[in-house]
């Protein structure tokens, strides 16, 4: 039999409950009045749509049908009904005439389970729950009790459902289970489910609560402390925040650069000191600030005070010290770097990366050594975003803070040594370094800002021609050759005696090497092109000689006996502890 259905918006009812509605949709009160005057029974269904349906689609096919027990009609067209629900019912063949549904119902059998044991402990489990939800306060503890022990099962489940506000599709399968203690179980998985959603959302709000009360507590503290130190005009932090402000006006800094620092001081004044980008933001203007924007060293270019330099501290090499000089005369005429960038190759030891510190004394500049053997990470030039955790400026623009003028000497030591992998290659940012063209506006990552690094003279050092092309086209290749032995023996009477003296606490006074003896040791004990190794033959027939005169330096005549001497038992003992490590392993 056709039955009339009245759609309600997010309510399921369960069968065996007395269900008071109030209507006041004119379809609706139609749809009850037409249903009433025929004394048929109506079905209460549950609707998809918002608004009033308007098509099969938008109710549930499955609903409560009860008979209408009283209609009670208000004046403004509104209406009061009673309902007594008997069944759950599917619902078939759904049409809307004139607005009003109707459908063919089938009850569904429900096995009344309700008095057994299972089945109340599932009601008593999820009134247990219920009491444990934040929505706890919701509920009227004492008034579901009462419903446990004076209502049917239905009453109960129908005012756990209404007042947890479960899911309408939740509750339609709880409606159309077929067991009292399947509904249950359906109603307390979802009581489960509220309950974990609830502790997580408790969580979630007790810590952003403490967060914001400790936020709110700093804060307060913080200002207080202004407040007390502006009463004592002792407010140093805005001091030193006004203080940068100041600095940054005051800088010789690019208006580029000018511009960037008071935007991020703008930023920084707006944060917390105490916060993490606070400190990130001062450290950033602090290093902008230690920049030498337009610090130079200053000091006219001698070019006969510079030949002496390189004559005093080097012997031989005249071909290299003469294609210095000339680089150097260049720039007194032009008062720049024009040229190309000098870069010295040459065995171990020949006096590469001493030339270079010889070149900044003679020209009266800070002299910076960056080592580039075993670089591989193209930041070490360009530096590191600001986003980065640890991030600092590249080692250009660091050497140029440390020696705090634009226009030192720059070592490139081992620039053959530099490597490439997945973080990046190195030699792409050393190229742009090397180019005058390019170096005039070089942007570090860090200082997101350009500086002109045209007045840095770059010098490299190099122990091979293993390079790429384009590295070498940046560059004048200076070929420094092995000494010869007379050479040799001129330097270590000029250079290398008096440093051995100074390393081993000897006085130079005392020490008796003749041009014989210095070639007996390069003869027999050294076996390269520069003279490092002979540097360290020498120290050690001195510290030979201090140990024999029990740390006395006696004024000796070391000859080539006595070298042999001194040099005999030092490798003997070497190889026997070599040879003694041999036996262990």
């Amino acid at each position: 039999m056709r039955q009339y259905i009245l759609p309600f918006r997010d309510l399921v009812v369960h069968q065996g409950l007395t269900v008071p509605v109030y209507i006041d949709n004119p379809m609706s009160v139609t749809c009850i009045e037409t249903a009433s005057n025929a004394g048929q029974k109506i079905v209460i269904t549950p609707q998809h749509s918002w608004a009033y349906p308007s098509d099969p689609e938008d109710v549930y096919d499955v609903g409560t049908i009860g008979e209408i027990v009283q209609v009670l009609r208000m004046p403004d067209g509104a209406v009061h009904a009673i309902i007594r629900t008997t069944d759950a019912v599917n619902l078939s063949d759904i049409k809307v005439e004139n607005g009003l549904f109707s459908a063919n119902v089938a009850p569904i059998e429900v096995l009344d389970d309700s008095a057994s044991e299972q089945t109340l402990a599932l009601r008593d489990k999820i009134a247990e729950n219920v009491q444990f939800l934040s929505l706890a306060k919701k509920f009227k503890i004492d008034k579901l009790r009462i419903l446990m022990q004076s209502y049917p099962l239905p009453a109960f489940i129908d005012s756990v459902i209404q007042t947890a506000s479960i899911e309408t599709d939740v509750a339609v399968k709880i409606l159309q289970a077929t067991s009292w203690r399947q509904k249950l179980m359906i109603l307390l998985e979802q009581i489960n489910l509220i309950a974990e959603t609830a502790k997580i959302e408790e969580s979630i709000n007790r810590r952003i609560h403490q967060q914001m009360e400790n936020g709110r507590r700093e804060a307060i503290l913080q200002e207080k402390m202004r407040a007390i130190q502006r009463e004592m005009g002792e407010d140093t932090e805005e001091m030193d925040t006004e203080n940068i402000r100041k600095r940054i006006e005051r800088s010789d800094m690019s208006n580029e650069a000018k511009e960037k620092a008071l935007s991020e001081w703008k930023r920084m004044r707006s944060l917390s000191p105490m916060s993490n980008e606070g400190g990130l933001l001062k450290t950033y203007l602090d290093e902008l600030l230690s920049m030498p924007w337009e610090k130079s060293d200053v000091q006219p270019i001698d070019l006969k005070s510079a030949r002496n330099v390189l004559d005093s501290q080097h012997s031989g090499m005249r071909g290299v010290k003469e294609r210095i000089l000339e680089h150097i005369a260049v720039m007194k005429k032009t008062g720049g770097n024009q040229g190309s960038i000098l870069c010295f190759v040459g065995a171990p030891g020949v006096g590469k990366t001493s030339l270079c510190k010889s070149i900044a004394d003679a020209l009266g500049r800070k002299y910076h050594r960056i080592s580039l053997g075993g670089i591989s990470d193209e930041a070490h030039f360009r530096g590191h975003r600001k986003t980065y955790i640890g991030a600092q400026t590249g080692r250009i623009m660091d050497a140029l803070k440390r020696c705090k003028a634009n226009n030192p000497v720059i070592v490139l030591d081992e620039i053959d040594k530099m490597g490439r992998d997945w973080r990046g290659d190195p030699e792409s940012a050393l190229l742009e370094i090397l180019d005058p063209e390019q170096n005039k506006s070089f942007r570090d990552h860090y200082l997101e800002v350009d500086f002109d690094l045209s007045k840095v003279l770059f010098i490299a050092t190099a122990n091979s021609l293993n390079m790429s092309n384009a590295l070498k086209d940046r560059m004048e290749i200076i070929e420094i050759p092995g000494y010869s032995e007379d050479e040799k023996v001129q330097i270590a009477k000029e250079h290398l005696i008096e440093r051995a003296a100074k390393d081993t606490g000897w006085d130079a006074d005392k020490i008796i090497l003749s041009d014989d003896a210095l070639r007996h040791i390069i003869r027999n004990y050294t076996s390269e092109q520069g003279v490092r190794e002979l540097q360290r033959e020498i120290s050690a027939i001195l510290r030979r000689s201090l140990l024999e005169n029990d740390g006395q330096d006696i004024k000796t005549k070391f000859t080539a006996k006595k070298i042999d001497e001194l040099l005999s038992v030092r490798k003997s003992a070497s190889i026997s502890k070599r040879i003694g490590f041999g036996a262990c392993a």
